[in-house]
């Protein structure tokens, strides 16, 4: 069964390949705060659509939850606009790279830490490896 989460994380990545691609090349043509503005536009008409049919949660717990849990939306935004101005400078390859580096470190740090009501998961060899190896990757493909 894990399996198939990782398949779903797979996918994930791979998408935000091709968003970082799109995004790049779209940011020449109408700009890059637009491409990014159309691009989240896009998916909040879309998640609306998805939430009216499928969605079980309660929206109304927005207003009660502590307000840094409602940062995610404005940190997606950040990284789909950092991504559209890196892309056509640097490339669509080492912009993911450096954005998964990014993700591996923090992710490897607040799962540590236990941070922002995560599980906590001891950092230890193996992520200290993996994530060496990955900045060796980032460095050989630059």
């Amino acid at each position: 069964m894990k399996a198939l989460f990782y398949l779903i994380a797979f996918i994930a990545g791979a998408s935000l390949s091709i968003e970082g691609a799109i995004g790049g090349t779209l940011g020449r043509n109408i700009g890059q705060i637009e491409t990014t503005f159309y691009m989240f536009m896009i998916g909040f008409m879309t998640l609306t659509i998805i939430t009216m049919f499928f969605g079980k949660g309660n929206l109304s717990q927005t207003f009660k939850v502590p307000k840094w849990k409602l940062l995610g939306g404005t940190l997606g935004s950040f990284y789909n606009l950092m991504l559209v101005i890196s892309v056509p400078i640097i490339g669509v390859g080492i912009s993911v790279i450096a954005a998964l580096f990014g993700q591996i470190v923090m992710g490897a740090l607040i799962e540590h830490r236990g941070w922002l009501g995560s599980s906590t998961i001891k950092f230890n060899k193996n992520k200290g490896i993996a994530i060496i190896l990955l900045a060796i990757s980032l460095y050989l493909v630059y």
